[in-house]
């Protein structure tokens, strides 16, 4: 199995974990559809559209991205992103201000989160820690889960349905339960996701916010169908998605393991 080797700007913790959360999945099972048949009905939707019958129950991925990120203004980017849904992630990315490059990396594991950005590695941009970086690095992971299908099916996460087009999974992150509503078309594709995250997008003070991603083309790999053209941000749905919206992005490659 393909080892994707770690940006080599990460720090030693954020390697270490990169190294952890693309382990390749122990005796990973084949899906059976019946698996899905306990979900409620917009989840069960879902989940025969994003799971092949058979395909290998992988719940580690890295992802390949490119795109545009709001840092002042719509910059270009390309990222690579270890994520292990309900343990953590490390995202490492470079973008340009002009024809300066910045480089650095988001992550979460074992309940710490943290940030680092430097222009031409070397000169900090911005950085982070402590609590408020935990807790909303934390509600990013449990909106991530639909990145890797197969974690639906865990047995932590807990379901509902609120009507025939939406669910709410209960993403359980280091003791703290996330709600995380999938918005679901009646042919099983994931249209939209979205959750009250721990955030300060106003630049206020650390509060919840509603949080989310907008789902555009789909991708197939491995067996598993993901959004594969998404934009995300604060306050998605809302009049206010014009100024929260900071990422557009499209994937390149998706390797489960």
């Amino acid at each position: 199995m393909t080892v994707v080797v770690a940006p080599p700007y990460l720090t030693e913790q954020a390697r270490q974990d990169w190294e952890l959360l693309q382990r390749q999945t122990r005796q990973a099972a084949a899906f059976d559809p019946g698996q899905a048949d306990l979900l409620p009905e917009p989840a069960r939707r879902w989940i025969l559209h994003a799971i092949a019958p058979g395909a290998a129950l992988s719940r580690a991925v890295v992802l390949t991205m490119r795109g545009t990120i709001k840092l002042g203004k719509w910059r270009r980017f390309y990222a690579n992103q270890a994520l292990l849904p309900l343990e953590g992630y490390v995202w490492s990315a470079s973008a340009w201000l002009g024809p300066a490059p910045v480089r650095g990396f988001d992550r979460y594991r074992a309940g710490a989160g943290e940030m680092r950005w430097r222009l031409f590695n070397t000169v900090p941009v911005m950085s982070g820690s402590g609590p408020d970086i935990t807790r909303s690095a934390a509600g990013r992971l449990a909106c991530e889960f639909v990145l890797a299908p197969a974690a639906a099916l865990d047995p932590r996460v807990r379901w509902k349905a609120l009507d025939e087009q939406h669910a709410v999974a209960t993403v359980p992150i280091d003791g703290e339960d996330h709600d995380v509503t999938l918005a679901i078309a009646p042919d099983g594709r994931l249209e939209r996701v979205t959750m009250s995250r721990w955030g300060i997008p106003d630049g206020t003070i650390y509060r919840e916010h509603l949080f989310g991603i907008e789902c555009a083309d789909e991708g197939t790999f491995d067996g598993f169908t993901v959004p594969a053209r998404v934009r995300g941000g604060w306050w998605p749905g809302t009049d206010r998605w014009p100024q929260g919206e900071f990422i557009r992005f499209a994937l390149d490659d998706v390797l489960f393991r």
